[in-house]
């Protein structure tokens, strides 16, 4: 999943910026590896040249929807984003090797082994955590609601989901996620992952809505 950034939110605290150490250096690595600039990587992905740059000196902490967006603007999965690495590619993933990690609020799960195709995850969504962020990009995307109840807005139809419920759709469609509970809900979730370096991008608000 991707996200809307017009570089307004506020700055994260000290312990929010050191959550994710690996990820400046990477993010900076993996831009010059797909031999893009950072306006050009920054335009793809929906961000300012600004904000990019200062998620690359670990200013600014990437939210989960940037650096989903971000893995399909370099061609690459969240894993290595996160500087994470597996000796093989096994087709079963334990639990015990699930390691959570905390971006942007939500807090999510490796569901799947990275370097695939897809990406699968789980994801807990705080309440009240980026709901009015609207993405669009190329691919598909399915999701399950484990616990908790899901607001998912496609389109301009918006559609409510309890445990048990799942949605699959086409992620041109303009989306947005937020929790109906005040203990947010937990998902599992499924996307399409564009390999192509030089893949366009579109994120952002849908049109007459301010970020």
């Amino acid at each position: 999943m991707s996200s809307a950034d017009t570089g307004h939110e506020p700055e994260p605290t000290t312990g929010a910026a050191q959550a994710l150490p690996a990820v400046a250096p990477q993010l900076r690595a993996l831009r010059r590896r797909a031999s893009l600039t950072l306006e050009a990587a920054a335009r793809s992905a929906g961000l300012s040249p600004a904000h990019l740059s200062r998620l690359e000196t670990g200013q600014r902490q990437p939210s989960l929807p940037m650096l989903l967006a971000l893995a399909r603007v370099y061609g690459t999965t969240v894993s290595e984003l996160l500087g994470e690495t597996v000796a093989d590619r096994d087709a079963v993933v334990s639990s015990a090797d699930m390691e959570p990690t905390e971006a942007g609020g939500w807090t999510y799960w490796q569901a799947g082994a990275p370097g695939r195709g897809m990406q699968a995850l789980r994801v807990h969504v705080p309440y009240g955590s980026q709901g009015d962020i609207v993405r669009v990009h190329p691919g598909e995307e399915w999701l399950y609601v484990l616990n908790g109840r899901l607001r998912l807005r496609l389109g301009d139809t918006t559609h409510r989901l309890a445990p048990g419920d799942s949605a699959h759709f086409d992620s041109l469609t303009p989306h947005r996620i937020a929790a109906q509970d005040q203990g947010g809900v937990e998902l599992l979730f499924v996307h399409t992952l564009l390999q192509s370096p030089t893949a366009t991008l579109c994120l952002g608000p849908t049109l007459g809505e301010t970020p």
